[in-house]
């Protein structure tokens, strides 16, 4: 007899896509996910890349899916999900007729969620909960912990199995008196298989790649990858490579920005009025399989953001075997990356440490390879 999970969550999301793939395919497992919204299937406008966006690989495909309905007008495509809104409708008839033994529920922070882990404990249905939250991903006030440990004291009611994403998401559950053995390690990963074949493919292109970029041969290059906002730190970034351009022994890199914002304008005047033209270009919004041939272009990879709950890209980024250097406010960085070895992880706000990590990883070529290959292996 197989065991039929049912999967939720508010809309169909372009990194958790290729898990769902992979646990479909798993052998005596009926699979099925519930969204909220399929906004995200379609054209939508981002707010922080501030332009359409369309993703360009497969969000519906290689598993079975339904759009749930929902109370009020559906989300458009100027909107995002919040608390209330997609409020779903008809899961426990969908659970129900389905006849499902377990659902897997994608966020904790929303109250169709809610309802759903108790409707199904109602139902008799185990209930599994992955969330991003850790201590580092937001501000929270001394009221806000304490409406926190209420609000998760209640919900480990509901909740069989909390499934984490790694060590910082585990420490959080455990910060509100989750049990140890309802922590479950489901890792946030991407499809390593689809980067690391994309990345081969494309690797004897890349000296036309970076002739079209008007890249000089023989500089290394520092990549960018992510929204041109406050949170991601692109313009401190700037400063720290300011710093390591006028040093003799950093081999005259290049940093390349890979990402669009309300801060492009900015970024770009700066570059030009700091003389930094000639090293520093905003290549602008670019698509997974662009991504993929500047992971493979670049020898560092870098993500200097204010906070992030893990920051997939690094993961991404790996897949090239590439040295990734970021802030202590990445999620991921406990995880994936050992300082000296595969990287480093500076002091977030420290751009003299940005740029010293950087600078360590360009002095010597023979190590920044045999760092991108334990990034690799890693």
């Amino acid at each position: 007899m197989s065991l039929k999970l049912a999967y939720f969550v508010t809309h169909p999301i372009q990194y958790q896509a290729p898990l769902l793939r992979r646990v479909a395919a798993v052998p005596g497992l009926e699979f099925k996910a519930f969204f909220g919204s399929d906004f995200s299937a379609r054209a939508f406008v981002d707010p922080d890349f501030g332009r359409a966006i369309e993703w360009d690989v497969p969000l519906l495909e290689g598993y079975a899916s339904e759009v749930l309905g929902q109370w009020g007008s559906p989300l458009g495509k100027n909107e995002i999900p919040t608390v209330w809104r997609p409020f779903s409708t008809g899961l426990a008839k969908k659970l129900r007729a389905g006849k499902f033994d377990v659902l897997w529920i994608h966020g904790y922070n929303r109250a169709s969620h809610w309802v759903a882990a108790a409707t199904a404990k109602a139902m008799g249905i185990k209930v599994l909960m992955r969330d991003e939250s850790t201590d580092i991903s937001a501000s929270r006030s001394p009221i806000k912990q304490i409406a926190k440990q209420i609000f998760f004291t209640s919900m480990n009611q509901l909740v069989d199995r909390w499934l984490t994403i790694g060590s910082l998401n585990a420490d959080y559950y455990r910060g509100f008196g989750i049990a140890p053995h309802k922590l479950i390690s489901v890792p946030y990963a991407v499809d390593n298989a689809y980067f690391q074949t994309k990345i081969a493919a494309l690797a004897p292109q890349r000296e036309l790649l970076r002739a079209s970029l008007g890249l000089e041969q023989g500089r290394p290059i520092i990549l960018f990858a992510a929204k041109l906002i406050d949170r991601k730190q692109p313009l401190p970034l700037l400063g720290a490579f300011a710093e390591l351009v006028h040093e003799s022994d950093a081999r005259n890199p290049y940093l390349i920005y890979a990402g669009d914002g309300p801060l492009r304008g900015n970024l770009e005047k700066t570059i030009a009025v700091s003389g930094l033209g000639n090293s520093a270009k905003v290549l602008g919004f670019k698509s997974q399989a662009d991504l993929a041939a500047l992971y493979d272009l670049c020898d560092i990879f870098v993500l200097p953001s204010e906070r992030e709950a893990w920051g997939l890209v690094v993961n991404e980024a790996m897949n090239a075997g590439r040295a990734i250097v970021c802030s202590d406010r990445i999620g991921a960085a406990p995880d994936l990356i050992v300082p000296g070895l595969n990287g480093h992880i500076y002091p977030f706000g420290n751009d003299k440490a940005l740029s010293a990590s950087l600078r360590d990883c360009l002095v010597d070529p023979e190590r920044l390879a045999a760092m991108g290959q334990a990034s690799l292996d890693r």
